[in-house]
């Protein structure tokens, strides 16, 4: 049975839907990436499934539980790090984390987690006046902190340089070995390559593909294999029978075959057969990322500006389309603390 499993999830903002129908489920100790345009939905997902919005229509389970109707067992059980930190911005950093460790029955010492996100030297420093990274690496910190099964983590390493990225992800890595299960938006497919077990692309409110990252390249993705050989035109059309070939082209001294993963070995197995020698063969293979734009370039819809929100300075405008506190106390009572 699936930890997380999503069934008709539809949600409205006025006239304009953002989501249509997403069945999705992720199982224990999985990385799922989460990727697709601005504007897609990933977003209003994430939020629904973390209890942050009401959902319109069908159905969520996480563990048997409906994050529409939290209970302790569920905010003990999930951590959510979304885009922008609610955090007030006088507390200092070693505060914040003290502060939402009391929220949780067994949880991470916040000096470990000082040290783990490279955040020791700022333990003193308040919110307001660490730096975009180091505001990133605390809040995923604090998603972590309460020890969760299930980690949501919206656009983990936006703002992080190269090191400070790669750290975050080894320590994903340990935590998925220690069966943690992990809900990964992404923009960045190396991102998604390196820590992603299955991926789903979504394009205006609905998952457009599902499968891991090489399946996904395997199934969009042309190779591009470049030889030279002696070959007359009827051996050279011939080459188009061969499994996973789509085109066969000469320029020059050089023969191209774009294909599937397939395609490679069976044009060269095929020539040899006929006793043709293939020599400077090079193949270009496809990336996550070229399956990814051949993906969402192929389903055509209206560009958005934000990520399945209300249009900009419309966001929460309602005030019953707010998150209620009462769903998240540690939010408010960080809130709380600093009035």
């Amino acid at each position: 049975m699936a930890l997380i499993s999503l069934r008709g999830l539809t949600k409205s903002y006025g006239d304009r839907q953002v989501l249509h129908g997403v069945d999705l489920d992720v199982d224990q100790g999985q990385i799922l990436g989460v990727a697709g345009p601005n504007g897609a939905g990933k977003t209003t997902v994430v939020e629904c499934l973390g209890g942050l919005r009401d959902r319109d229509g069908g159905t969520i389970t996480i563990d048997g539980i409906d994050p529409a109707r939290p209970t302790p067992e569920l905010r003990r059980l999930l951590g959510i790090q979304l885009q922008q930190i609610q955090v007030p911005p006088v507390l200092r950093t070693r505060e914040v984390l003290e502060l939402f460790a009391s929220f949780y029955p067994d949880p991470l010492r916040p000096d470990d987690l000082l040290e783990e996100f490279d955040l020791t030297a700022q333990a003193g420093q308040t919110f307001a006046k660490l730096s975009g990274g180091q505001q990133q690496r605390l809040s995923v910190a604090l998603a972590l902190i309460g020890q969760p099964r299930i980690a949501i983590l919206d656009e983990l390493t936006t703002g992080l340089d190269p090191a400070a990225r790669r750290r975050i992800w080894a320590q994903l890595e340990r935590r998925r070995a220690e069966g943690m299960t992990m809900l990964l938006v992404t923009h960045s497919m190396e991102e998604a390559q390196k820590l992603c077990d299955r991926m789903v692309i979504v394009q205006n409110g609905r998952i457009i593909t599902d499968g891991s990252p090489q399946e996904i390249v395997g199934r969009t993705g042309i190779q591009h294999t470049t030889f030279t050989a002696d070959v007359d035109e009827t051996t050279l059309r011939g080459l188009e029978g061969c499994e996973g070939v789509r085109r066969v082209r000469r320029a020059g001294g050089a023969i191209t075959v774009d294909g599937g993963d397939a395609s490679p070995q069976a044009v060269l197995a095929h020539l040899a057969e006929l006793g043709v020698r293939a020599t400077g063969v090079s193949v270009d293979r496809p990336t996550l990322e070229d399956a990814y734009h051949r993906l969402t370039s192929a389903v055509v819809g209206p560009a958005r500006a934000d990520d399945g929100l209300a249009p900009p300075g419309a966001h929460h405008a309602d005030p019953a389309d707010r998150p209620d506190p009462a769903d998240h106390p540690e939010r408010a009572d960080a809130e709380e603390a600093v009035r």
